[in-house]
């Protein structure tokens, strides 16, 4: 069965450019200017969405993302509050491929059986949890692919050789390759390496390899788009809608923030391989 997911790089791939993908906090900074962001994202240029969960540990995530986690659990975003988001872009749009990311605790609370109907319900097409390791696959991962979701894996500029198999063993959609060690929004040092890491990872495995940490401008997305299949961004997102708040709410220049940063990317893409 050919997933969103498989048809949108495809499509990308025919079109000689990596893939855009763009990742926002679900239910930031309020629920409804959350859903019109999302809601706006492929008419800007997404190719993929990644959709955060938002979650009170997020570990993995610098300040910008760790912020808008808060401002969407303080809006009171839930699990069945992001499902209810996909279920409303699926209204509108039913070929943008959407990724929840995020962590497996709120997933594990929910139910996994629960979850993955639900989820596959609303139009979920992939899942990445970041402290889900190949490891503990038997605890979503296998269920997920059962259910028809695609599991997508990290790997790292620390995932040599011998780690990859494991971690590609069940991987499905895309690869997600963190072109750093430490957490999101920092700044990519050797944009070589990640063209060394990118073919590495592809001697290992037939998927699309995207990269993600530290793309911030149309410059970073045409340059590591060289190398990819798809470039995922997500702090410079988040970090323009904090910006455009006023005491702490969402103001007539929110929505254009993102908007204007996804389409300033999609140019940037699109230049990748001209």
């Amino acid at each position: 069965m050919t997933t969103r997911i498989d048809a949108r790089f495809a499509q990308c791939k025919a079109e000689n450019r990596p893939a855009l993908v763009t990742f926002v906090m679900a239910g930031d900074p309020d629920l409804a200017t959350g859903q019109a962001i999302l809601d706006a994202l492929p008419q800007a240029g997404a190719d993929v969405i990644e959709l955060g969960m938002p979650f009170s540990d997020p570990m993995a995530d610098g300040v910008a993302i760790q912020l808008a986690g808060q401002r969407a659990l303080a809006a009171g975003q839930t699990l069945t509050g992001v499902l209810a988001m996909v279920e409303a872009f699926r209204r509108k749009d039913e070929t943008t491929p959407i990724v929840l990311m995020g962590y497996y605790n709120p997933i594990y609370i929910y139910g996994v059986d629960r979850f993955l109907a639900d989820a596959k319900r609303a139009g979920v097409d992939g899942l990445i949890v970041v402290d889900l390791p190949p490891e503990e696959d038997a605890e979503l991962c296998l269920p997920a692919l059962a259910a028809d979701i695609n599991f997508i894996r990290l790997t790292t500029p620390t995932t040599d050789d011998a780690r990859l198999p494991a971690v590609l063993a069940n991987t499905s959609g895309f690869v997600y390759y963190v072109s750093m060690t430490g957490v999101t929004g920092a700044a990519i040092k050797s944009r070589g390496a990640v063209g060394e890491a990118v073919e590495r990872i592809k001697t290992h495995t037939d998927l699309p390899v995207a990269v993600g940490f530290g793309i911030k401008t149309a410059e970073d997305a045409a340059d590591i788009g060289k190398y990819s299949d798809g470039i995922v961004v997500g702090s410079v997102l988040v970090d323009a809608v904090g910006r455009s708040l006023e005491n702490g709410k969402a103001t007539d220049r929110t929505i254009a923030a993102v908007r204007d940063i996804v389409a300033d990317l999609a140019g940037g893409v699109r230049r990748a391989r001209a």
